[in-house]
């Protein structure tokens, strides 16, 4: 039985469909069993259902309207993730911090994340736009892409793959989007392998 793997989106899902087509065209030997977004009508879950894959949306809002702590979202999400029994979760451009009541859930099942920056740089949101206006100012000359595992740290988890990305001296916010967004595709698929193989040597 192929590995199951659940992931977790927040928007387009560009990052969900390099998944989709890797488990497809057999790169990525799993199967993704549910796909989870903190946002209604998002393309991602467009994509997701279009592929056959179930989804759910849990969004944060009404929990925050009701008075109710973030805490008992991140409950509630991983009770939700732990019922499809994943053996990896991924982090596909999910924009929602996950707090100890989350992670403390998953002892045993490896969560991975996909970051456009370098380690130690750039952590949290907005990190390409953050990239090239250091770029511009002189301050960095190349940034990059990591697959990390999730800790409580935001970006900070112990990094399984990084790649550096150039930043050209022609190069516009969009046309380093683009290039960034080219090499997440891949290493995010890489990084799903490096962990899935390292299951099956535990399992061997």
């Amino acid at each position: 039985m192929a590995p199951r793997i659940v992931v977790l989106i927040s928007g387009t899902g560009s990052n969900l469909q390099a998944l989709i087509d890797a488990t497809h065209n057999g790169t990525l030997p799993a199967e993704i069993s549910l796909v989870i977004s903190n946002r209604s009508k998002v393309f991602g879950l467009e994509r997701a259902e279009k592929a056959g894959i179930p989804t759910k949306v849990l969004a944060l809002k009404p929990y925050t309207s009701a008075g109710k702590p973030r805490t008992e979202y991140d409950a509630d999400l991983a009770q939700l993730i732990l019922a499809a029994k994943p053996d990896l979760v991924v982090l596909a451009g999910f924009m929602h911090i996950l707090s100890p009541a989350f992670l403390d859930q998953f002892p045993n099942t490896p969560l991975i994340n996909l970051h456009p920056a370098l380690p130690g740089q750039f952590d949290g949101a907005r990190a390409i736009e953050r990239a090239f206006e250091a770029y511009q100012k002189g301050e960095i000359k190349h940034t990059g892409v990591m697959v990390h595992r999730v800790i409580a740290l935001v970006d900070g988890g112990e990094p399984l793959l990084v790649r550096e990305v150039e930043i050209k001296p022609e190069d516009d916010l969009a046309a380093l989007q683009e290039r960034i967004h080219s090499v997440e595709h891949v290493l995010l698929v890489e990084g799903a392998n490096v962990i899935l193989k390292d299951l099956t040597k535990k399992d061997a």
